[in-house]
């Protein structure tokens, strides 16, 4: 009895344990845009926030660089190693499909030996500096979900800028600096990631850690970090992603540092080994990529789950009666009330603002709240088809939800605070369930070791 009492116990623990470790991942997982409820007399829809699954952005991209005749080979040109002046057996031929080293390189599938790369010319023009713009653009507003990673072929550069542009390219703000001497280069002190916090994290910062190293073999990579930015919110391994979520529904300054339409890397020295450049080995210095990495979504302002690439565009499969590459604005006869992006909040399935009917009311411009759902004091708030009251409640003449106990806000979309020691809701019902969970395996346990003492565990 004792012995299938323990392990009992032991099941118990080892359930609870892989729950808390597998429950964080099911934030975020904003896939499902809406879901058929049954209601007293009819099957109706239920309406939630949703964005499209993170990806590979470089399938999408189009790339340009300037000047537009910096790629090597036009004409061919034999390159020395970094490392040994006299080892001078590389060619570039733009002319020879061997031989040649075009931009769409840096975007192909690598894994293939030897190794595809796009490179420049030579800095055969020094002391005029070997400066190169490579900009990438999607024509299409994306969010970014993980680290921008750019893989050297060639040595890393001593000073480079990342650049990115919510306005399709009109104009530029910095990402990111780099230089092996920070000071020096951008007058700016070094500073690493994992230096930021909450209050620093969109601080434009320049770093050291990726332009030394010139010759080593496997530390080619430049990066600029958006999971450990993430971390800041959701924790070193992004367990708690309800509170990121909550920080970027409630901060747009946020929200707008991972958006980008455009992205530009500008090389503007590059590795040279030395603190002075040998002027009869110019053939040394050059910039070659192997590899970029751009991982992140469509940003359909959380209005669609799936993003479609036609015709060389992206757009958003947009639901909710929205319409427009980002979903940004309703629909022809869906202008009942103003247009507001969806919501992650309430965690985890958020808020899904769907625009609603014009013939519902008029279309004025309501007031809204932080969570951007309209003021309850606005006519033709609710109704029994398109826009539900959550959580059980129900439409009182279009013009409020009546909600359950335990429920509040506009749809009856946020779980009530009870008490004033009630400080964060961003965890919703669930990790309340798995705190009451946590909290009956401890008295169990307790219970359990406090029989301990009466057994003879020298018979088991």
């Amino acid at each position: 009895m004792q012995l299938l009492l323990l392990l009992a116990v032991r099941c118990l623990w080892l359930s609870w344990v892989c729950a808390m470790q597998h429950y964080p991942a099911s934030w975020g997982h904003y896939d499902v845009c809406k879901s058929q409820v049954y209601t007293e007399d009819r099957l109706a829809w239920h309406y939630m926030a949703c964005q499209p699954e993170a990806t590979d952005m470089t399938k999408y991209l189009r790339v340009s660089l300037d000047p537009p005749n910096i790629t090597c080979g036009d004409p061919p040109e034999m390159y020395c190693a970094l490392e040994n002046p006299y080892m001078c057996n590389n060619e570039c031929d733009a002319a020879t499909e061997e031989l040649a080293h075009p931009p769409e390189l840096m975007f192909d599938f690598e894994g293939r030996n030897p190794t595809t790369f796009w490179q420049s010319t030579s800095w055969k023009k020094y002391p005029k500096p070997l400066q190169v713009n490579i900009t990438l653009s999607w024509n299409k507003t994306i969010e970014l979900t993980d680290d921008i990673v750019i893989t050297f072929e060639s040595g890393r550069p001593e000073q480079m800028v990342l650049e990115k542009s919510l306005d399709f390219g009109r104009t530029w703000q910095p990402y990111q600096f780099y230089a092996t001497d920070c000071l020096d280069a951008f007058t700016m002190e070094p500073k690493a990631v994992h230096e930021l916090t909450q209050r620093t994290l969109l601080d434009i910062i320049c770093t050291e850690d990726y332009s030394r190293g010139y010759v080593w073999k496997y530390d080619k990579t430049v990066r600029f970090e958006i999971k450990d930015r993430f971390a800041l919110f959701a924790g070193p391994r992004l367990h708690n992603m309800a509170s990121l979520y909550g920080q970027l529904d409630t901060t747009k300054n946020l929200r707008d540092f991972f958006t980008l339409t455009d992205l530009r890397i500008r090389l503007l020295r590059p590795a040279t080994g030395a603190t002075m450049v040998d002027e009869n080995n110019l053939s040394r210095y050059f910039y070659a990529i192997s590899d970029i990495k751009v991982q992140g979504r469509c940003k359909c302002n959380l209005h669609a789950n799936s993003c479609v690439f036609e015709k060389g565009k992206l757009s958003c499969e947009c639901e909710h009666n929205t319409t427009g590459p980002d979903c940004s604005r309703c629909k022809k006869h869906y202008q009942g009330r103003a247009w507001s992006m969806g919501s992650y909040l309430p965690i985890p399935k958020g808020t899904a603002n769907i625009c609603i009917p014009s013939n519902l009311g008029t279309a004025v411009r309501p007031n809204v709240s932080s969570l951007g759902v309209a003021n309850r004091n606005q006519a033709r708030v609710c109704d029994n088809v398109l826009l539900r009251c959550q959580n059980g409640g129900v439409c009182h003449q279009h013009q409020r939800c009546q909600c359950p106990a335990g429920f509040s806000g506009v749809l009856c979309e946020r779980v009530q605070c009870q008490g004033e020691s009630c400080q964060d809701l961003n965890s919703g019902q669930a990790s309340h369930s798995l705190q009451s969970s946590g909290q009956f395996l401890v008295i169990l346990l307790v219970f359990v070791f406090s029989m301990l003492d009466t057994w003879d565990l020298s018979s088991l």
